[in-house]
């Protein structure tokens, strides 16, 4: 890929699935790599196996501080931005919008749609200094459809969709590009507790038996990078489904 090489990337739930796969991608680019995560351990693994061109923030990035911090440590560390990726996110248990708690909506609302405003909020000066930039958001299969999860993890998803395509339109010329893919099934570590029983997923389950092919972490991350880089050029606004063509159904 172009133009990765000796680029700042920062990638966000970097220690693990998705975000570990972009992780090393980004790094067997060229680039220089922030992991972001909520693991510790997790982080320090992934910047490890990097190797001298990655450093790890640790923290909840639903908190402001913490993407305060994430983005001064790759300013310093790198001398600037010029990759933002938007991986972190939690799943919710499929629940119904009448069984959706307070806990539960501002939670995944929290860490899946307002850490990526703030983060790119955070980010864009330092690519309007450059005159470039590229912001790839990890959306979902739920941000195409009402029937691939809970009411809060579908609501996130879907204002992931509306940030990129704001974000697109604000800063085309000035040569920030923000792209965003919409995963199908994939072997990641996030886990949904679910109450089968329960109406949101009794009602969901039926429409799930459409996703095909589970797909691994790297197959996605293989997207990312590609929308982070120059071959992508062109490519602004684009929410691009990566799912074995489970939004074809």
């Amino acid at each position: 890929m172009t133009g990765l090489d000796n680029s700042s990337v920062i990638v966000t739930g970097g220690g693990s699935g998705i975000g570990r796969a972009a992780a090393l991608r980004f790094a067997a680019e060229g680039a220089r790599v922030l992991v972001a995560d909520l693991d510790a351990s997790r982080a320090a693994a992934v910047v490890e196996e990097i190797g001298g061109a990655a450093v790890a923030v640790v923290g909840d990035l639903g908190e402001q501080a913490v993407v305060d911090r994430v983005v001064a440590t790759a300013v310093e560390a790198f001398g600037g931005v010029d990759v933002l990726v938007n991986n972190a996110g939690i799943m919710d248990g499929m629940t119904a919008t009448a069984d959706v708690t307070d806990e539960e909506w501002d939670r995944l609302i929290r860490v899946n749609l307002t850490a990526p405003f703030r983060l790119a909020r955070a980010v864009v000066p330092h690519m309007l200094a450059k005159g470039k930039g590229a912001i790839v958001n990890t959306a979902s299969e739920a941000a195409l459809r009402g029937s691939a999860a809970g009411t809060a993890y579908t609501v996130s998803k879907h204002g992931v969709v509306g940030l990129t395509r704001s974000l697109a339109i604000m800063y085309r010329k000035d040569g920030i590009r923000t792209n965003a893919i919409a995963p199908g099934a994939t072997i990641t570590g996030i886990v949904a507790n679910v109450d089968p029983e329960a109406h949101g997923p009794s009602t969901l389950m039926p429409y799930m038996g459409n996703f095909g092919r589970v797909s691994e972490a790297d197959e996605q991350a293989a997207v990312i990078v590609f929308l982070a880089s120059d071959e992508a050029s062109n490519l602004n606004g684009v929410v691009l489904p990566v799912d074995n063509g489970w939004s074809a159904v």
